[in-house]
């Protein structure tokens, strides 16, 4: 049982509805059915029973004036003198089997020779006879049933010109029941053909119905599914709706607007953030050539000799010292400028393919291997932009091959998959290790001794400027391959 509930919850609205709507139209049904076979028997009992009071008045009106019209003196005895020859009249008249019994239940005369409840009743029962005797109308009808037949037998008394008790007067009614039998069956075949039609108009009513009732829902269910944190979410608005559904629809409206209120904080407390970080890693960066310059300009005061014959060459060994640290932070300083303001997209249809030779011309490795197998693959996309993804992903890999290796290999490949534009730069260089992985494109994250690690950030930034992804297959000691896609069209910018 436990078990057909929780599948029976696991069922949509929808169609929990539409089996509602078919079981209350079967249950209206079988009630109707049963109300009207009810009162069919109910009609049929009170036919009968009215039936048999207006025979029963008839007989006893008719008995009183035979009693009336008499010679025999009026005793229990006479009884079967008196009625003699006219039981066999009154019964033919009123068709209808007349039975006469003494007080004591005993019979006197019957209409028949052998009635149809003489060999089952030859008297009348003791409890009969009690109960008629406590009755105040002094009458009580028995239901009896014969070879599966039901009767209904009258006993009441028959009283003489004093409202004596001579005998008791029983009068055995068969019920005809084919009649209403028969209506009955009429009826459920009348009924059968139009409930058949009626299921089937309820069948496409419950479904249209079922349907229109969870259209709002299914609305906003889908809406509910679409909603998404990092993406704008639209509003439901709907011209028609219940109550119920306007204050659902309300709900999710405030929800959300509180979701991209929260999502606009959350990403000004991460930009915030980021660029704390970022200000911390460039006061870092600025702060390590400042410590060799001071301690160079000290020790450069103190054994200062103009009369040093070697003085010129110390001055030109501590100005290129000098030089190669401010160097140090201007660089500091432009990988910062550059991260923090990327230049704006200026897109133009160009030669993929010829962009990237031209970006790997300035590198002077012989090592370095470019493979294209289509001459030409035209995309929009910024030159200057592609150049410097080419460039960073090449001098990344590069760095990436430790110095001591013999045969160091660098391969970029160019090619057209679809609508998309694929590069790869692989190298045979030590590879990533797991554990830095996961950090490969954080800002200001490098596993090198100088740089600030904002080269892959900078290049994740303009991939995904035009909707394209980048990523990496690498394994420790073997080397790693940098996988560049982007669209032929930016959407964006048509």
């Amino acid at each position: 049982m436990y078990y057909r509930l929780l599948n029976l919850k696991q069922l949509s609205l929808r169609v929990r509805i539409f089996l509602a709507m078919i079981f209350l139209t079967l249950i209206a049904s079988v009630l109707i059915a049963l109300v009207s076979i009810y009162q069919f028997r109910k009609e049929a009992k009170e036919y009968h029973q009215d039936r048999l009071e207006r025979k029963e008045n008839s007989i006893v009106g008719h008995i009183n004036y035979v009693l009336q019209t008499t010679t025999y003196p009026l005793t229990t005895e006479n009884i079967p003198l008196i009625f003699k020859e006219r039981i066999h009249e009154l019964a033919d008249i009123h068709s209808m089997e007349i039975n006469f019994y003494d007080l004591k239940g005993n019979l006197l005369i019957s209409s028949k020779a052998v009635f149809k409840v003489d060999s089952i009743l030859p008297k009348i029962d003791p409890a009969t006879l009690r109960i008629l005797q406590g009755t105040i109308e002094k009458r009580y009808v028995e239901f009896v049933k014969i070879d599966g037949q039901q009767y209904r037998s009258s006993y009441s008394y028959v009283k003489d010109n004093k409202f004596k008790p001579l005998a008791i007067l029983n009068l055995p009614y068969e019920e005809d029941t084919s009649f209403y039998d028969n209506e009955v069956k009429s009826f459920l075949m009348r009924f059968g053909q139009v409930y058949l039609l009626m299921f089937l108009i309820a069948i496409i009513l419950s479904y249209f119905l079922s349907s229109y009732i969870t259209k709002s829902l299914q609305i906003i269910s889908d809406k509910i599914r679409e909603t998404n944190f990092t993406n704008k979410n639209q509003k439901i608005v709907l011209q028609e709706g219940s109550r119920e559904i306007n204050i659902l629809i309300d709900s999710y409206n405030k929800m959300v607007d509180q979701l991209e209120d929260s999502a606009n904080k959350l990403a000004q407390s991460e930009r915030e953030q980021a660029w704390r970080e970022m200000a911390k890693q460039v006061a870092h960066e600025i702060k390590n050539p400042l410590t060799p310059m001071r301690l160079t300009v000290q020790s450069f005061e103190r054994r200062f000799d103009e009369n040093d014959p070697n003085i010129k060459q110390k001055l030109a060994d501590f100005s290129s010292i000098l030089i190669q640290q401010i160097d140090t932070m201007s660089a500091v300083a432009n990988a910062f400028s550059n991260f923090a303001s990327m230049p704006a997209q200026q897109n133009e249809t160009l030669n993929v393919v010829k962009i990237v030779q031209l970006a790997l011309e300035i590198f002077n490795e012989d090592f370095i291997e470019f493979v294209h197998e289509k001459d030409e693959i035209i995309a929009e996309i910024d030159r200057t932009q592609l150049i410097r993804v080419i460039t960073n992903l090449v001098k990344n890999a590069i760095q990436a091959i430790p110095e001591e290796k013999a045969d160091k290999r660098v391969v970029v490949v160019v090619e057209q998959i679809g609508n998309q534009v694929k590069i790869s730069v692989t190298d045979n260089g030590k590879g990533i290790s797991e554990e830095n992985k996961a950090r490969i494109f954080e800002p200001k994250f490098t596993t090198k001794s100088s740089g600030m690690g904002l080269g892959l950030p900078i290049i994740k930034n303009i991939i995904e400027n035009y909707n394209g992804t980048i990523n990496f297959e690498s394994q420790k000691g073997s080397g790693t391959t940098f996988i560049v896609m982007f669209p032929i069209i930016n959407k964006e910018n048509n």
